[in-house]
């Protein structure tokens, strides 16, 4: 068991949860990230001597989650957000890769400490940079991407905001645009 263990429960009120755990190898440490979704999570980090116990501790952390109602969500029940900032070129230019980079950066902290999915990929082309994200709930990913895009000076003016359920990728409909009544294409 390597890598990430992403879990979710609802309360009885169904506000959506999530509990994660990874290691982190290059501080020697044992990471358990959790809080309601859409809201700044809480870390707690434990030092791991030796390498060889992380894999008992992946393995208690998912017996706990269980035990406690957690579950991952499978991509099939998520949904795909894609933050699109319009650019001056068809294609973009280097400014618009550097534009990419720091965008996907940014969205990735903002979803993942915040339980709100993960950054997937990226293309430009046709004129937009587009974010494709993995997002658990729609309309707060949408809130996150915007504060977020808002929040990174990444020209807030030139972002749409769209989602379509993960089995219905081209049933793209619009959450956020900068002009209404504007339609949605990759």
């Amino acid at each position: 068991m390597s890598g990430i263990i992403r879990t979710y429960k609802r309360d009885e009120d169904e506000v959506l949860h999530f509990r994660e755990a990874w290691y982190d190898d290059e501080d020697q440490q044992f990471v358990i990230n959790h809080g309601v979704v859409g809201h700044q999570s809480t870390t707690d980090e434990t030092s791991v001597e030796d390498d060889s116990s992380v894999e008992g501790l992946m393995v208690a952390f998912a017996a706990q989650c269980e035990e406690d109602g957690y579950a991952e969500i499978p991509e099939s029940d998520q949904f795909w957000v894609v933050a699109q900032i319009a650019l001056k070129t068809k294609d973009g230019t280097e400014r618009d890769r550097h534009l990419e980079r720091k965008a996907k950066a940014a969205l990735t902290g903002e979803l993942a400490w915040r339980g709100l999915g993960i950054v997937d990929r990226s293309e430009i082309g046709n004129g937009h940079l587009n974010i494709f994200c993995l997002c658990p709930d729609v309309n707060k990913a949408v809130n996150a991407i915007k504060i977020c895009v808002r929040g990174e000076d990444l020209d807030f003016t030139k972002l749409t905001v769209a989602a379509a359920p993960h089995g219905e990728p081209t049933a793209f409909k619009v959450k956020h645009s900068p002009k209404q009544g504007v339609g949605f294409t990759l």
